[in-house]
């Protein structure tokens, strides 16, 4: 993962129950109670989620550096892993300045561990900003993958907006919730197909009780101009298809507020198809960045994008506050 990515992705859509704690023990007398005080593991220690942030961000860096997809693997899993190894393929394609700014090392400074208690979650989060963006804040999600911690989402909060507080037992530890549960009309688990929505339809179907905000009101946009130009002139339509995320996984926090934090992939195929009149005498031409994924001359042209995004949620409302696409395949 790299800061210097953060504004493309973003772009490429264009292109296109708080768990209760539960006392240790449960004696009588003196040894019930030392139990009963004893404070409750997290699913790391401080100590440690600073060493996997360190690690991580000294194999990325070198990763980064060599474009080496196996050694990012390494630290990297998940939506992240799928929407970083496409990177690797499109670096090539960039300006000279572009690529020498991806291969410059940065670090997350500024750093908050939001750790859940252990047996609530695999999970831990760290919120923190970059070396390389010191005004937007980003939170990073490591998962236990394969007996160790890798990072598997890494989301910015959109134009400089806080990310909003965990909220934090006693003893500091994060509270998970449930990502299938629902909080007001969306549970956690349902927001990625609501955005998709927004691309397929216009959100006429699961987006249609999404609170407007930015990404989703360009969302909405995309589908527009989508839906009345299409593409080569208006010689081509194109359509968008939701699809299965590289990886499904959903994340989730209550907040501070009393809200819900919906850490959520989401996935669409876009089909650019030439209209019927045009097969005979023309194709579309694949783009410098289409080409680097194998696609080619034709009628159709399909473009493969996965993302991830952030949803905060009340019973009130379900606002995605940030979505980050990369262009992962065309074919």
């Amino acid at each position: 993962m790299s800061p210097h990515t953060t504004r493309l992705k973003t772009a490429a859509i264009g292109a296109t129950t708080a768990l209760a704690l539960t006392a240790c023990g449960g004696g009588t007398g003196s040894d019930g109670d030392k139990a009963a005080d004893a404070k409750p593991q997290g699913v790391v220690s401080q100590a440690e989620a600073k060493k996997i942030a360190d690690h991580y961000e000294q194999v990325n860096n070198k990763a980064n550096a060599a474009q080496d997809e196996k050694l990012l693997a390494t630290v990297e899993a998940g939506q992240v892993y799928a929407m970083d190894k496409a990177t690797y393929t499109l670096v090539k394609t960039w300006p000279a300045k572009e690529q020498k700014a991806y291969a410059k090392p940065f670090s997350y400074r500024d750093r908050q561990y939001v750790i859940p208690e252990k047996g609530t979650a695999t999970w831990f989060a760290v919120r923190a900003t970059s070396s390389e963006d010191s005004k937007n804040s980003v939170l990073l999600v490591f998962d236990k993958v394969g007996g160790t911690h890798k990072m598997v989402l890494s989301l910015w909060a959109d134009g400089g907006a806080p990310l909003p507080e965990p909220a934090l037992d006693k003893h500091g530890l994060a509270e998970v919730a449930n990502p299938s549960a629902k909080v007001g009309k969306f549970a956690p688990a349902d927001i990625g197909a609501a955005y998709e929505d927004l691309l397929q339809t216009g959100g006429k179907k699961k987006g249609t009780a999404l609170t407007s905000t930015k990404p989703v009101e360009n969302a909405k946009k995309t589908y527009q101009r989508s839906s009345k130009e299409g593409v080569a002139d208006g010689m081509a339509t194109k359509m968008f298809f939701a699809k299965s995320p590289a990886d499904p996984s959903v994340y989730a926090l209550r907040t501070a507020d009393g809200g819900v934090l919906a850490l959520f992939p989401a996935a669409h195929k876009q089909e650019s198809l030439l209209k019927e009149p045009y097969r005979s005498s023309a194709s579309l031409v694949p783009s410098k960045e289409q080409s680097a994924f194998g696609a080619t001359r034709g009628p159709l042209i399909t473009d493969t994008f996965e993302g991830q995004g952030i949803a905060e949620l009340t019973p009130k409302a379900a606002r995605i506050t940030a979505v980050d696409f990369q262009h992962v395949d065309a074919r």
